[in-house]
């Protein structure tokens, strides 16, 4: 059975940039390991602290990076799409995370086992390459949220989380409620209530019963903090494919 789904796998473009980009012999060798697995609304794919046992790459799913104070707070200091893998830390050395990864948009992915992937990304300097540069372009994504989270105002924050929402789920609808929001921007619900009303009047955005869809795209990336177009300049260069999508027959 799982080698019919890798099959299928191998036979369709590859939805993941990481991924898209390795030469055809390179992403051969990874092909036995890889799993097709479909991720859930709400999934916690590792706590703080724990064990990482899978590396995921996204295709049409979206994983935010949270990290937790007091042991119960969460505050998103990043997002993984189509562009990235979540398990940085085993390309880094380490095979214990220091965030809790969570669903944020349900979808597809390909997983590997964290002792094959350790395995592959030693014997493969086109691998180890493209993963050190997408996590060069992951840190500098986690250290300007940090700045945007202290220094700017909520509704700016929250233009700019969506836009890089809509960059990584390719698609201008998609399943947020309230209370996830809150946790995302590191505000109380009131707050995100007054943001999204205050988009919405503007015609910018529409958020009824925990969907949103961007109206005008335009509109919120002048609504968004600089910090948007900080982070999405970094994102599309390394997001910009080294060579076109492969297919395998």
């Amino acid at each position: 059975m799982k080698e019919q789904r890798r099959t299928k796998v191998a036979n369709r473009k590859i939805p993941n940039n990481l991924l898209a980009a390795l030469s055809g012999k390179s992403y051969q060798s990874l092909l036995s390991g890889l799993e097709p697995v479909a991720l859930n609304f709400g999934d916690v794919l590792y706590e703080p602290g724990q064990k990482i046992r899978h590396v995921y790459f996204p295709g049409d799913s979206l994983v935010s990076l949270l990290t937790l104070v007091d042991g119960h707070m969460a505050l998103e200091v990043g997002m993984v799409g189509h562009e990235g893998m979540v398990g940085i830390p085993l390309a880094l050395g380490t095979d214990v995370s220091q965030v809790r990864a969570l669903v944020q948009g349900a979808g597809t992915a390909m997983r590997m086992q964290s002792a094959r992937f350790s395995k592959e990304i030693r014997k493969s300097p086109q691998l180890r390459q493209g993963i050190h540069r997408y996590a060069n372009t992951l840190m500098a994504q986690v250290s300007q949220t940090a700045a945007c989270n202290r220094f700017h105002v909520v509704v700016a924050r929250l233009a700019r989380w969506l836009l890089m929402t809509r960059d990584r789920v390719r698609s201008d609808q998609f399943r947020l409620t309230q209370e996830f929001l809150s946790h995302m921007l590191g505000v109380r619900r009131v707050g995100v209530t007054q943001a999204a009303c205050t988009l919405q009047e503007r015609k910018l955005i529409e958020y009824s019963r925990g969907k949103i869809r961007i109206l005008d795209d335009k509109g919120l990336e002048a609504a968004a903090c600089v910090c948007y177009e900080r982070v999405n300049g970094k994102w599309n260069a390394a997001n910009t494919p080294r060579r076109p999508h492969l297919k395998f027959s």
